[in-house]
């Protein structure tokens, strides 16, 4: 399966995001084989840094470093897929200012709905930033259930069992990007987070 060829956006109707850097995961995968999927918050700038681009890309070297700040000895995102961890983003397009509007996001989670119906045996969604949590939330409020993650900061939220249709949900931090090298506390948690969702699924 490939999952940019049962996926996508067709009318691009978002307003503050950056259409020329659309993307959707472009690999050959076994769906079976997928127990976590991490959420992260938007497509790169440079389709160079996304998760498949090869090893030079920026998203697969901070989520390297994530996998390896929990002890995996993961050396690249086809270690990561062995694993059982599909990655991809709750914003297909870019990102052009600092944040991401709400009806962006709302839109873009009809997507990620679709992208995580092709997972049927995935056990664990490790939302990674605001912007994952508010969509996995909009897919909550749609399918007529409470909001998965309550409203407050990751910091205090982390730690408590969430659920959502079957699969145990991790409020964590942003690991793809720049970011993950400024705040070495936010980097811990996300070894944490890492580490308790692979002993779910072991």
């Amino acid at each position: 399966m490939r999952v940019n060829e049962c996926v996508g956006c067709e009318g691009f109707p978002c307003a503050d995001v950056n259409h020329k850097a659309y993307l959707v995961p472009d690999i050959g995968i076994d769906p079976e084989k997928i127990s976590i999927v991490m959420i992260s918050e938007a497509a790169p700038p440079d389709s160079n840094d996304y998760y498949y681009a090869g090893s030079e890309g920026l998203f697969e070297q901070t989520t390297v470093l994530a996998f390896n700040d929990a002890g995996v000895g993961a050396a690249s995102m086809k270690d990561i897929l062995g694993l059982g961890i599909y990655l991809t983003t709750a914003v297909k397009c870019g990102k052009t200012g600092y944040g991401i509007k709400t009806p962006t996001i709302k839109e873009c989670s009809l997507i990620l709905e679709k992208e995580l119906a092709l997972f049927p045996r995935a056990k664990v969604l490790m939302l990674m930033g605001d912007v994952a949590i508010r969509a996995v939330n909009y897919l909550a409020k749609r399918a007529g259930e409470k909001r998965v993650i309550p409203a407050d900061s990751t910091y205090r939220i982390r730690g408590a069992k969430y659920t959502f249709q079957g699969k145990r949900v991790f409020p964590s931090y942003l690991q793809a990007g720049p970011s993950f090298f400024i705040e070495k506390s936010k980097r811990r948690m996300i070894a944490e987070d890492i580490v308790a969702a692979l002993k779910l699924v072991a």
